[in-house]
């Protein structure tokens, strides 16, 4: 048997999604994540409710239409991870695949990088997850005993146990596998999570005060000339969406050629867009509700502010525990696609199975993450601001412009009966690889607008 037919028969047994849904749903846990929960509210607070949402929606459009579909159809055309993808389009116009190795492991490292940020707060998440059925999350009597809770929880070596839980939750997942472990954990969750949200929007609709939350939320101001409102809502859209050139793209590398991707990639767009507009409309009306205004966003909305909150709000226990299961699931679907990238590269480049792979990468990932316990968000800003958007653009670049047009063109029309437009091009080449730059320059001058 000679090379290339043992490479495509090594493509041919390569794990993949057994259903359209089962991919979007994959892709729409990987989007949906605390950017959704903890951020998006309180810029909707901050920015002027309705005039933060115009830029924010049209944000989410163009990059949904042009990032997303691109790392999809990159992953698919070459069947790779990063390191793979991005060696296969250098070596497409006779450049270095040595070069495209270390490009794509970029993204790879910034993903293995996030993903161990992600680990903590995901360790966080579990703990109060489970505290709201045993009484520990809402025990502490006023906002400043659960300040108090959450610094002895985030502090060095604060909470290992639940962290080291929930990486060997992840672990089980990912060694089963891509349709046997990560689809089938995001066809139960992701539709779950919106449901216990919508349930919790539901509530909170009938609460006094929240009419207030309502109309702010939806009152177009002057925040709308605001050039720090586009700024903000540029790098919310952006992040949200989970553009990095890497867990868009080794979910599309897992993608069958009769996959319509653009129809995929709107799909994703809005429930994304949906799930962050449902926390929104669960935590501004609680605000409304008791009172006070909307905090800045991150951990002390999620684990401070808001159990202090349930705590007043009639039913707060149970709504404790719905919120926290939902927010788990949100990010346990994040926190699989984080890892998956650097698992699939050790498959790919050093032959691993699953298993060893798996194994590797999150021994690796419970090691550090249990050390970084008291810097975690100077270490999750790092990556989100230097790394990311940094793997978006030569993610963008190498399918976009050395690939080139025709053959973009090519691969996003596979599985679409309908003709793209002529609107891909400028969208892609340009919009997009100007947004991914200005992205990057804004990051680095705000620190940080994820």
């Amino acid at each position: 048997m000679n090379k290339q037919q043992a490479a495509a028969d090594g493509i041919r047994r390569r794990d993949g999604f057994a259903s359209h849904w089962g991919y979007v749903l994959a892709c729409i846990g990987s989007a949906v994540g605390m950017g959704n929960i903890w951020m998006f509210p309180s810029r909707v607070s901050k920015y002027g409710g309705g005039s933060f949402l115009i830029p924010y929606f049209l944000f989410v459009a163009i990059i949904g239409f042009s990032g997303v579909i691109g790392e999809m159809a990159f992953g698919r055309v070459t069947r790779s991870g990063p390191v793979g993808a991005f060696q296969k389009a250098l070596e497409s116009r006779g450049g270095s695949g040595r070069a495209g190795r270390v490009l794509g492991a970029v993204p790879v490292l910034g993903s293995l990088a996030l993903a161990i940020g992600y680990a903590v707060v995901m360790g966080w998440i579990l703990k109060y997850t489970v505290g709201a059925f045993t009484g520990e999350t809402l025990a502490p009597a006023d906002v400043d005993g659960f300040s108090a809770q959450f610094g002895q929880m985030a502090s060095s070596f604060g909470n290992n146990f639940w962290q080291v839980a929930g990486l060997v939750l992840v672990a089980v997942i990912l060694i089963a596998g891509i349709g046997a472990g990560i689809e089938k954990v995001n066809k139960i969750m992701m539709p779950l999570f919106f449901l216990m949200f919508a349930g919790l929007a539901v509530y909170m609709a009938f609460q006094p005060g929240a009419a207030a939350g309502y109309r702010y939320m939806f009152t177009v101001d002057e925040n709308i000339a605001n050039p720090m409102t586009w700024v903000y809502a540029l790098g919310q859209a952006f992040f949200s969406l989970s553009l990095a050139g890497n867990g868009t793209l080794i979910y599309g590398s897992y993608l069958k050629d009769d996959e319509d991707i653009i129809g995929s990639a709107w799909k994703v767009a809005l429930f994304d867009t949906m799930a962050a507009m449902l926390a929104a409309l669960v935590i501004i009306p609680a605000m409304a509700t008791a009172g006070v205004n909307l905090f800045d966003g991150g951990p002390g909305l999620l684990f401070i502010h808001l159990p202090n909150l349930f705590k007043g709000i009639p039913g707060g226990a149970v709504l404790a525990a719905v919120f926290f299961i939902a927010v788990f699931f949100a990010g346990i679907t994040s926190l699989i696609n984080l890892f998956e990238a650097p698992i699939a590269t050790l498959q790919e480049r050093l032959g691993l199975t699953r298993a060893q792979a798996v194994l590797a990468i999150l021994g690796i990932g419970t090691v550090i993450s249990l050390c970084i316990q008291a810097i975690v968000g100077e270490w999750m800003d790092a990556v989100s601001i230097y790394i990311c958007p940094l793997g978006a653009g030569m993610a963008g670049i190498l399918f976009y412009w050395v690939f080139g047009s025709k053959f973009a063109r090519a691969e996003l029309q596979k599985g679409r009966k309908r003709p793209i437009g002529r609107w891909l091009e400028p969208m892609t080449k340009y919009v997009f690889c100007g947004l991914t730059a200005a992205v990057f320059v804004l990051g680095i001058v705000f620190q940080g607008i994820g």
